[in-house]
């Protein structure tokens, strides 16, 4: 419910790790054995520093982060690097993209511990349990309020209403071959025109000026308007991110506003589900699975609003108050049986890519 993201600005290089971590590669022992257990991510992924600590004070274990990009290009390398994978634990490939290194033989199955404070609907591959959920969101137009209160102009609501000649050249979005939150919005026009009507609908888009660009990070922090972390240094007041993106506006605010400067189309959400496991092929497969159940504990869990901007899988999380009350709670998002969206994604990408990018 990658990134989100719904998501702080992270850092954009390949390779981070933490600096209160170890930065050795955790591959010097097997079965256990390292003291380093790698995580290997995307780009938006973000937890406490405490949080992280408390995790080596409980397990002995240090974690080393390993960024690969947006969560579509970080999952395509982890299906390359099957069988001889960059670290033990893979997080942030979601619903959308699920099927692709399940498929591929990516992870090894393991039931982490906290799964009875999950919804099964949340659950996916629950039989075999090949990953655990972490996180959960929607994928949603966010809007520059300021922007759109300087031109008097209403901001769109809805898919169709971004089609419209008032909304042209306004509107950045990612990839999908390459972005989560890039797809999950391809995904919500494949939800509500169907099959024959969701073609017509980007090349209406199209037409009417949508930019596509690589990632969301790129999408979000260079070409969106209502962005604190590019400044307003984009020209875009309509960007495809998360409902919960507005609380990062004003995380920090020593006087928080009435509302979030950037707000939310409702009716043009898709719900993510992100999910994490443990790599075929992991060097420290022990610290892997310790790794797994801190990430559905409750202290990171409850780490994660304010962290990603996302909302915890597991029901007895608290929410803090600033995520409350600046997300957008959406009713009635789009969303696509997972069996649809492994039967048709790789062709609805292709058909996407040669309507959307030029």
């Amino acid at each position: 419910m990658n990134t989100h993201v719904r998501r702080a600005a992270a850092a954009t290089t390949a390779v981070l790790t933490l600096a209160l971590l170890a930065t050795a590669c955790g591959g010097s022992g097997g079965g256990g054995d390292s003291k380093t257990v790698t995580l290997v991510t995307h780009d938006s992924f973000a937890a406490s520093k405490s949080v992280l600590r408390d995790f080596t004070k409980k397990t002995g274990y240090k974690v080393k982060v390993l960024r690969g990009g947006d969560a579509g290009a970080a999952v395509n390398q982890a299906v390359l690097n099957k069988g001889n994978p960059q670290g033990d634990v893979f997080f942030g490939v979601d619903n959308t993209l699920l099927s692709r290194p399940l498929d591929r033989g990516v992870f090894t199955p393991y039931e982490a511990k906290g799964l009875d404070e999950v919804p099964e609907r949340l659950q996916a591959d629950r039989d075999k349990h090949r990953v655990t959920p972490v996180d959960t969101g929607e994928v949603c137009v966010n809007y520059d309020r300021a922007w759109f209160a300087d031109k008097k102009l209403e901001p769109p609501r809805t898919l169709d209403d971004l089609t419209k000649p008032r909304y042209k050249d306004l509107l950045v979005t990612e990839d999908a071959a390459t972005s989560s939150p890039g797809l999950a919005f391809v995904l919500a026009s494949v939800a509500e025109y169907g099959e024959k009507g969701w073609q017509g609908y980007w090349k209406k888009l199209r037409a009417n000026g949508v930019e596509v660009v690589d990632g969301w990070e790129q999408a979000y922090n260079d070409r969106f308007t209502g962005s604190r972390g590019g400044k307003g240094k984009g020209d875009k007041p309509l960007v495809v991110s998360y409902a919960s993106s507005p609380p990062v506006e004003v995380l920090g605010d020593k006087s928080p506003p009435a509302q979030a400067p950037t707000g939310v189309a409702k009716g043009t959400c898709f719900r993510q589900t992100e999910y994490a496991g443990l790599l075929d092929g992991a060097k420290n497969s022990k610290g892997g699975k310790a790794l797994l159940d801190f990430l559905l504990g409750k202290r990171f869990q409850e780490d994660l609003p304010l962290q990603m901007f996302v909302s915890p899988v597991r029901e007895d999380a608290r929410l803090p108050k600033l995520f409350t009350k600046y997300g957008q709670t959406i009713e009635d998002p789009a969303t696509l049986a997972p069996e649809k969206i492994t039967k048709n994604r790789e062709r609805w990408i292709k058909t996407w890519t040669s309507l959307a990018v030029k």
